[in-house]
Formats: C-alpha cells, sequence, structure tokens
C-alpha cells in the first residue's frame, strides 16, 4: 500500500475527491509576519476550513476508499479534536456510524462540535496515545473501521492536497512551514511537495516538549516520549506514525521546535494584524518563523486549525498581554497614614498607568506605621511605557518590585 497511495496520481484523485466538499482556503500574505522575518510569508488558512482543520480532507478521502462493507459495520477514531470532527463529518456524509474517542483533557468545544455531526463520542485517557490504545480496543470489541488520525497513507493523501493548491497559487514557492504531530499533515505536505519541485524546503514544526518527530528523526527510528507537555493539545503526540516514517525520512529537511510561550504571543499576532482566531498548534508555524535562518524568500505557513475554547482563548490572550508588557503587577512599600494612596494613585494618572486591580495589605508586618504593602496591577502601552511608571514611583521614593500578574 505504501509505494500504491502516495503518488501523484492518489493526490490528484483526493484533490478531485474534496473538490466541492472542502472549503477553498486561498494563500493570504501578511505584510506583518513577512517584515518580522524578512522573508515574503504567506499564510495556508485551514482554520478557515470546514470542521475548523485540515483534518477534514484525510477523514474524507479515506472515507471514499472504503468498502461499503466497511461503512456498514461504522467508524471508529481516537483524536484531540480536529480529526474527530473530520471522521464524524465524513461519515454523516456517507451515513454510517461513528464512534470518536478523546481524551480527557479535550477542550469542550471540539467534543460537542464532534457530537454535533451525529457521533458517539468517548472521552478517555489524559493524552491521545491513551486514546487511541483504547479505540483500538473498542474496534475489536465491535468489529469497526478503524481510522487512524495520522499513520494511515490515505488520510496522509488527504492531507497533501495542501501542497497542490499552495503550488498552483504560489508556483516559486520555497519553503512550507508544517506542523507535526503524529506525522500525517507533514507526510502528505513534504511527498507531494517533493514530487512537484524536489527543490522545496518543507520544515516540521513541533512544540518543544511534543516534539517526538524530531527525536525520532536523530534516533533514526520511530522513537515514543516517555510524556509530552504543551498548550498545543493537537500536537500532543508521544508516538508518531509507523507507516508513514519512512516518507518524513526521505521528504521532510527538517524540524523546527517552539516553546509553549511563543505560541501564545503569535496567537495575538494572527488576532491583532490577521483578525484569525488560530488554535495552538495551529501556530507552530507562525512561531518557527523566528527561528528560519533564511531570508528573502517566498514561505508558506500552514495554519492547522482553529478550533479553540472561550476558556483556553481568555487565558492565552491575558497570558499573550502580561508577556508583551501590556499588564503588569508592581508591589510597593507605604506608611499607612491618609493621603498616601492618593499621592500614588496621582503618579499613576500622571504616568497615563491604568489602575486594573489593587491589593491593600496592612499585615505585612509588625508596624502597620512603617509600612503596609499596596500591590497594583497595571495597563500598559508596552515595555516603554511600563519602566516610565516604575521610573516615576522610584523618583517619588518608592521602591516597586515586580510580581507575577495577577489578574
Amino acid at each position: 500500500m505504501m509505494e500504491e497511495m502516495l503518488t501523484l496520481e492518489k493526490f490528484e484523485e483526493a484533490s478531485e475527491v474534496l473538490n466541492g466538499v472542502i472549503r477553498e482556503t486561498k494563500l493570504v500574505y501578511s505584510e506583518f509576519l513577512s517584515a518580522q522575518s524578512g522573508n515574503k510569508v504567506y499564510i495556508k488558512p485551514e482554520n478557515m476550513q470546514l470542521t475548523g482543520a485540515y483534518k477534514v480532507r484525510g477523514a474524507y478521502y479515506t472515507m471514499s476508499t472504503l468498502t461499503k462493507e466497511e461503512r456498514d459495520r461504522g467508524v471508529i477514531t481516537a483524536s484531540a479534536g480536529n480529526h474527530a470532527q473530520g471522521v464524524a463529518y465524513a461519515a454523516q456524509c456517507y451515513g454510517c456510524k461513528a464512534t470518536i474517542v478523546m481524551p480527557t483533557t479535550t477542550p469542550l468545544m471540539k467534543v460537542n462540535r464532534t457530537k454535533s455531526y451525529g457521533a458517539e463520542v468517548v472521552l478517555y485517557g489524559d493524552v491521545y496515545d491513551e486514546a487511541c490504545a483504547h479505540a483500538y480496543e473498542l474496534a475489536d470489541e465491535y468489529g469497526y473501521t478503524f481510522i487512524h488520525p495520522f499513520d494511515d497513507l490515505r488520510v496522509a493523501t488527504g492531507q497533501g492536497t495542501i501542497a497542490m493548491e499552495i503550488f498552483k497559487e504560489l508556483p516559486l514557492v520555497d519553503y512550507i512551514l508544517v506542523p507535526i504531530g503524529g506525522g500525517g499533515l507533514a507526510t502528505g505536505v513534504s511527498t507531494l511537495a517533493k514530487l512537484l519541485n524536489p527543490k522545496i524546503q518543507v520544515i516540521g514544526v513541533e512544540p518543544a516538549k511534543a516534539n517526538c518527530m524530531q527525536v525520532s528523526l536523530e534516533k533514526g527510528e520511530v522513537t515514543s516520549l516517555p510524556t509530552v507537555n504543551t498548550i498545543a493539545d493537537g500536537t500532543a503526540v508521544k508516538t508518531p506514525g509507523r507507516n508513514i516514517f519512512p516518507y518524513i525520512q526521505k521528504n521532510l529537511d527538517g524540524v523546527i521546535t517552539v516553546e509553549d510561550d511563543e505560541l501564545i504571543v503569535a496567537f495575538l499576532d494572527m488576532v491583532e494584524n490577521h483578525k484569525m482566531v488560530v488554535e495552538n498548534s495551529g501556530l507552530l508555524t507562525v512561531a518557527a518563523l523566528k527561528h528560519l535562518d533564511v531570508q528573502n524568500k517566498k514561505v508558506v505557513s500552514i495554519l492547522s486549525g482553529g478550533n479553540m475554547d472561550i476558556i483556553t482563548m481568555s487565558s492565552v490572550v491575558q497570558q499573550g498581554l502580561i508577556f508583551r508588557d501590556r499588564i503588569f503587577t508592581v508591589s510597593i512599600y507605604l506608611p499607612d497614614k491618609p493621603g498616601e494612596l492618593h499621592k500614588v494613585s496621582g503618579i499613576l494618572a500622571r504616568e497615563s498607568g491604568n489602575v486594573i486591580k489593587l491589593e491593600y495589605n496592612q499585615f505585612v508586618t509588625t508596624n502597620r506605621n512603617s509600612a503596609v504593602e499596596l500591590t497594583i496591577t497595571l495597563e500598559a502601552f508596552g515595555t516603554e511605557h511600563k519602566h516610565q511608571i516604575l521610573g516615576a514611583l522610584t523618583k517619588e521614593g518608592y521602591n516597586p518590585r515586580l510580581v507575577m500578574a495577577r489578574l
């Protein structure tokens, strides 16, 4: 099957099957990201795709290759959310039963969206790998047809149609950045890209604490991580795919890893500059642009999905504002006597510092007349403005001490 599936003919077949089923996600040139990186950066907004992610491509194409008997048995898969929705949607289109096993940590929005397509959802395990093992058990017990989220060459073929669309719009593309969880997307995109232009550079991007593909490539064999820990839940995979690994070895030109903090900043960049909500896994390729050591190249960053729940979004926005020094908390000591609080507020008003929160602790010492603690959370315009406020407090005789922001 390996030699039969990932061929130019199969990629073209998948593209035809998906025509009229998926949304058209045309490349968007990013002036902001281009200026930041020194390259001509285009984003492939699969966060705007049907079901909110690229996964519907591989799921629907694979469903189209199943026999009637395989569909009649019902399908099952394991997924942290995006493949789940893709399989659920495809099963609904083909009129067959779908059972989806999802980790218990899956964002509620992804669970509810999967159910909305008529699938039965089973929550099991803390990470994808545990959910997948349980899905295999259920498949054996009930005879379901298993559709693997990434270690299936049919799925990888469907995902690879992204590369065909990129080349149609940008034939002279130099670099394609692709997120990696288990490796299905990277397999399809890198294999087709090399078929269309062997000189193209396809770079995978993983979370620094979920870099199973990078470790596997370094060791020359599929390797499991003992643990994964990342806010990019869609790429929190311990073990990459074994069937697809030879294609990754042959066609992927490297792996970049990014820290979770970088994803938080990338989220704000996309919201502020492109008015787009992109989930953390989808932001991997945006964060990776700062690590790409090239200039004046045509670079495409694949935004793999946009299924982020409101609670996660709120947390990311708050953390992003803290990282950018738009919000900070400062602690100062002042005598417990009338007028001191008014004096401090006057300084902050003069420096245009917007107070978000105040905490007044009279019991920080046994001698209240000597000192009480005032903890202030402020909104600023950025790092320069933050230091301006701190400098003003220092000049007036206070000794401001930065503490962890308290929102």
